[in-house]
């Protein structure tokens, strides 16, 4: 991977980042193209961001500077006594954990705050300072689910499979029976494929951790890794979808280039791997355009029918970063899953030879 990024940051034209505007005294972003004309979209971003999927009820479309300080304070102080140090001699938690529940720990804190990075600051489009990612509707939320989609909900709560029960609407179920048994067990929770819509399309922030998109680009593909569970997407540029019986977890993904936006159409989704409770015939239309030295802009479009009563948009603002993406481990060498179907398997031979004893 190290080599191929190489190769093509070497294919990236010498011309300047900006370029003096003629008697404006001002200097104009000039996008960096590849040579093959393209802009150069390569590098790392960290999506993660303050600004949530949905808005809030009664806040506007966006916010103040003075407001955001404000709010981005708060977040940081949380940030600062979270990760503040534990008495080494409290007391143990009580049985079931504290009841707050919480993020990545449940009731018995799986994670403190030094594993969490659920992002400092709110997403700046256009200057504005936005209060949800979705911008339409214009109310910032997701439309509606239609009668179809409701009753597959129901019908999922009452009986989640090892995949639907990972993408249900909330993001993880935890109705019983997803974790008893290890042929039902999520995704995510097998680290097969990111939680939250973590590996995309579309490529949504999960507020928790592991922020980070890598993209790569020649003229023929563009390659985006995502941090959560190393998930990577290879975009043929002008390919042809595959045929429909052929689906893939993340969708089968082909761009093309209006201009200097790369539109990603992804469509051939898999019944495992419903994004917020959709069907396999979800269609996701994404763009990504490079509005500064260091920034993308990241909108998408979703559809399906036979879920929302309309499409609906999003978009926020992809800074780039210099942080590294590390190798992802999570169920590699897990024994904790073996342990546990031994022990199920001597309980089962234990309460059979009971049993058969005589009463």
């Amino acid at each position: 991977m190290r080599s191929f990024a190489l190769a093509i940051a070497a294919s990236v034209l010498s011309a300047s980042f900006l370029l003096v505007s003629p008697g404006s005294g001002q200097t104009a972003y000039r996008v960096p193209r590849l040579a093959d004309g393209h802009p150069d979209l390569t590098g790392t971003y960290d999506i993660a961001t303050l600004t949530p999927l949905e808005r809030a009820a009664g806040p506007n479309a966006s916010i103040t500077k003075e407001q955001a300080a404000q709010l981005e304070a708060a977040a940081a102080d949380r940030r600062r006594r979270a990760d503040a140090p534990l008495a080494a001699d409290r007391a143990a938690p009580p049985v079931g954990g504290t009841g707050r529940g919480g993020g990545g720990g449940g009731k018995v804190g799986g994670y403190n705050g030094g594993w969490l990075d659920p992002g400092s600051a709110f997403s700046v489009v256009d200057g504005q300072i936005r209060t949800s990612i979705v911008i339409d509707p214009a109310d910032g939320h997701i439309p509606p689910l239609t009668a179809e989609a409701q009753r597959r909900a129901h019908a999922l709560r009452g009986r989640p499979n090892s995949d639907d029960a990972e993408n249900a609407d909330p993001d993880l179920d935890k109705s019983p029976g997803a974790y008893d048994d290890p042929e039902r067990r999520p995704l995510g929770e097998r680290c097969l494929l990111g939680f939250g819509s973590t590996s995309g399309p579309p490529s949504l922030p999960n507020y928790m951790y592991n922020n980070l998109h890598q993209i790569v680009q020649t003229k023929d593909y563009v390659m985006i890794l995502t941090e959560m569970v190393h998930d990577v997407r290879m975009v043929r540029i002008n390919g042809q979808h595959l045929p429909a019986y052929m689906r893939r977890w993340n969708g089968d993904s082909v761009g093309h280039w209006e201009g200097d936006t790369l539109v990603v159409d992804t469509t051939n989704f898999t019944e495992k791997t419903r994004f917020r409770g959709s069907t396999e015939n979800l269609h996701v239309v994404e763009r990504f355009t490079r509005t500064g030295p260091r920034t993308l802009l990241y909108r998408f479009t979703i559809e399906d029918p036979a879920t929302w009563a309309r499409p609906w948009t999003g978009e926020m603002t992809w800074p780039q970063t210099n942080e590294r993406i590390y190798e992802y481990a999570c169920h590699e060498a897990n024994y904790a899953l073996a342990d546990i179907l031994s022990g199920a398997r001597v309980r089962d031979k234990e309460q059979a030879e009971a049993a058969k004893r005589p009463k």
